[in-house]
């Protein structure tokens, strides 16, 4: 089957977006829903709309691949109805040579890729520059063999994925109820106390950017980024003393439990962690410090593991940042057993943490490894060897 790569322009119409003024946008849906970005994307068709505008400006059709072309750069999604795009998207209108669904794949194996000159990622894509991409293309039934074969090979794909993805969340689940049975069968010396009666907060800081030397030590220097894993041993970036010195940052002792109470992050739940090494840390995050009847790394996995902190006492901040109010933070309740009890409980609480993070390890592990199986198909499919096979089959 003879392939020959065109350019987009050729088969597509760009409709690049055009956000209305802000007066016009409501949100009870009066008037054309409204994108402005791939916010509200989905895995292949985009959600229901947050906004409406009364005054439309660019519109894209149902059926419609709509792309986004402000930072990230790349991610595709269809359109399921008449919509009005703002600046952050373009609609890609294919003609009949050319079928829509094999359009999609094509972009969806190269998300990626899409470079600008010296090889930089676009920041931006403009409606010429879409229009100047280049794509395999060949005749339209071989299109549409092609499509099928994808699509049969995505769905076995997303059930595999969905079955891992709850296996998943069955790992976490049980912990969550081997944790809810612990403190469910409270014995004697078991108290309610709030947090800020068990513990001092401290505050973090803000380096000065503008003294290179601050950020050539070896200090770790704790943001949100760092804030996934359980225990933090290092960070992402480092700092020097002198950075310590003349600035608004402060040393905090190994066995410190950081929470992050502002940032982007906070949308996946409670961030704690507990200190494995001296560090500093930034403004978003908060510094918990236990009194000597509380063991650090029993009140670091209370709060991470029993009691999402995040869940009731997140509030949206400007621009869409998320927060958590201390005066909030300070009433949550723990349970306090005594100190004894708590070192035998983190005991216990470790060997199940072991064996459920091995458990979390294996299945992401899987869930990378489908990722690549799509971008193995995918390039495949655009490369002519899927269908090679007179019968039909895939490469």
């Amino acid at each position: 089957m003879e392939w020959s790569f065109v350019k987009l322009g050729d088969f597509c119409e760009i409709i690049a977006g055009q956000s209305p003024e802000g007066k016009y946008y409501n949100n009870i849906g009066d008037g054309l829903p409204f994108y402005q970005g791939k916010k509200e994307f989905g895995n292949r068709y985009i959600k229901d709309p947050l906004q409406w505008t009364t005054k439309v400006t660019k519109e894209a059709k149902s059926n419609d691949i709509l792309m986004s072309v402000r930072a990230p750069v790349g991610p595709i999604n269809f359109a399921t109805q008449k919509v009005c795009i703002g600046r952050g998207l373009a609609a890609i209108r294919a003609n009949e040579q050319l079928d829509n669904d094999f359009l999609f794949y094509y972009l969806l194996s190269k998300q990626d890729e899409i470079k600008g000159s010296e090889g930089a990622v676009f920041a931006s894509i403009n409606k010429s520059q879409i229009q100047e991409l280049s794509f395999p293309y060949v005749n339209l039934p071989e299109q549409k063999r092609i499509v099928a074969i994808l699509d049969k090979a995505f769905a076995d794909i997303d059930r595999a994925r969905a079955i891992t993805e709850q296996n998943l969340k069955n790992a976490r689940e049980l912990f969550d109820s081997y944790l809810q049975q612990v403190f469910s069968q409270r014995g004697e010396g078991w108290n309610d106390e709030r947090l800020e009666s068990i513990c001092t907060f401290s505050s973090g800081g803000t380096p000065s950017k503008k003294n290179s030397s601050y950020w050539s030590g070896n200090i770790p220097w704790v943001s949100g980024r760092d804030m996934k894993s359980a225990q933090l041993f290092d960070s992402l970036l480092h700092i020097s003393q002198s950075a310590i010195n003349e600035a608004s940052a402060r040393m905090a002792k190994a066995g410190t439990i950081l929470v992050l109470v502002r940032g982007m992050g906070l949308a996946h739940g409670a961030q704690v962690a507990e200190l494995m090494v001296p560090c500093a840390f930034n403004q978003d995050i908060k510094g918990i410090h236990p009194k000597p009847n509380i063991v650090s790394r029993y009140l670091a996995i209370t709060l991470r593991y029993h009691i999402n902190i995040s869940e009731n006492i997140i509030s949206s901040a400007a621009h869409g940042t998320l927060k958590i109010n201390m005066d909030d933070l300070n009433n949550v309740i723990i349970p306090v057993p005594p100190t004894v009890q708590q070192k035998h409980l983190v005991d216990k609480f470790g060997v199940f943490i072991k064996e459920i993070n091995y458990l979390e390890t294996v299945y992401l592990k899987k869930l990378d490894a489908l990722d690549e199986l799509k971008k193995s198909i995918l390039q495949k499919a655009f490369s002519g060897e899927l269908t090679k096979d007179d019968k039909g089959a895939a490469a």
